[in-house]
């Protein structure tokens, strides 16, 4: 399984952004899939988390301003930022939990990861 991100970029603060992460391959199902972010000298911290069934979770720096969805047929899960800070600025990650099978025809359980996106936020 590979996971796929994009739509960052450079926007002013108050400014908004759609970020998207695709995850393809010999998928069986996705579970829980998220959104992470890590500013340059601080760890990689939780910005929003979904369910397959649609349950969110946020950190509170982002409550009110951004909005995580997703789309389970195309394995698709998306955060929208709006009322951006300068301090949301990082590269953000997202992940999932997925269900795959091998070549071998085992079913595998990971969690993977995209390749990072740098959102840029400027004053």
């Amino acid at each position: 399984v590979q996971l796929q991100a994009s739509g960052g970029g450079l926007v002013q603060a108050g400014g908004f952004m759609r970020l998207s992460c695709a995850a393809s391959g010999s998928i069986i199902r996705i579970d829980a899939m998220g959104w992470y972010r890590q500013a340059p000298g601080k760890q990689r911290e939780l910005v929003a988390a979904i369910t397959r069934n649609g349950n969110t979770n946020y950190a509170d720096s982002v409550k009110g301003r951004f909005t995580i969805s997703r789309d389970n047929a195309e394995n698709t899960v998306y955060l929208q930022t709006n009322s951006l800070k300068p301090e949301d600025t990082a590269v953000y990650y997202c992940n999932a939990e997925s269900l795959s099978s091998s070549p071998g025809g085992e079913i595998v359980a990971e969690i993977k990861w995209g390749q990072g996106t740098q959102v840029t936020v400027s004053t």
